[in-house]
């Protein structure tokens, strides 16, 4: 891992629907968060997708990135989520 990028895990979950991955990447590109890997699959109608991005050339705090990203969420129909790479390591470390 570069250690200048300020990496997090970002998971959007909910029913499928046109428009999703261009919702949620047009607002990474708006406030310059960078993705650098993305995996995305439907399974029976549910869309499910998870993004690493690089958040060192963010515009706003990344309380603020998460608010925002939780309200664009619940305007699209889904649940977006997004942490801090290194607290979700800790988290899912068995």
């Amino acid at each position: 891992m570069n250690e200048n990028k300020q990496r997090a895990i970002i998971t959007v979950v909910g029913h499928d629907a046109v428009g999703i991955i261009a919702r949620v990447c047009t607002y990474l590109a708006d406030n310059n968060i960078n993705i650098l890997d993305i995996s995305q699959t439907i399974v029976n109608g549910y869309f499910n997708m998870m993004m690493i991005a690089d958040l060192s050339g963010k515009k706003k705090h990344f309380a603020e990135v998460s608010s925002e990203l939780d309200d664009l969420g619940k305007e699209i129909g889904v649940m977006i989520k997004i942490q801090k790479e290194e607290i979700f390591d800790l988290i899912h470390r068995v």
